[in-house]
């Protein structure tokens, strides 16, 4: 039964192999909407600009973030998004004290949930800040997360 298995992988992974050989697969299609510029943005403007083609946000209570208030380890913060605005197009994520601000950015399928969970990584103590476009607006929230270092306050 094994052998069959093996085989059976074998041939999966020849066939895969053989179509990237022949550019029938083609990994740069699957990432040509990636927004480069937003994510290797210096500032939390430069990311929204990048991202969206504007940093005017608007604050709402609609938009509820969910993360430690302490994190003891900087390099996991769980960080979950959730929102009850109609028809959420996306939702990123941005660590206002990191060098490179975005942290994720989710585009979303019409009737989704306007829900996504990560875990993103902080240098620092800082906001955790979450926009979400709907409607053609942008709407954020922001939370103040501590970053310890060691577990011992920083």
């Amino acid at each position: 039964m094994k052998r069959r298995v093996f085989l059976k992988g074998t041939l999966a992974s020849s066939a895969v192999a053989v179509a990237v050989g022949a550019g029938l697969l083609n990994p740069r299609q699957v990432l040509a909407a990636w927004p480069k510029s937003a994510f290797e943005a210096k500032s939390m403007q430069e990311a929204l600009n990048g991202a969206f083609g504007s940093e005017l946000t608007e604050p709402t209570d609609a938009i509820q973030i969910k993360a430690p208030d302490i994190a003891e380890n900087g390099a996991v913060v769980p960080v979950t998004v959730s929102t009850n605005l109609s028809n959420p197009e996306s939702i990123s994520i941005l660590a206002d004290g990191n060098p490179t601000p975005l942290a994720a950015n989710f585009m979303l399928a019409a009737n989704t949930a306007g829900s996504v969970s990560t875990r993103i990584k902080m240098g620092k103590t800082s906001n955790v800040v979450a926009v979400i476009k709907s409607g053609g607006k942008l709407y954020s929230a922001r939370k103040e997360v501590k970053v310890t270092i060691g577990g011992c306050g920083g």
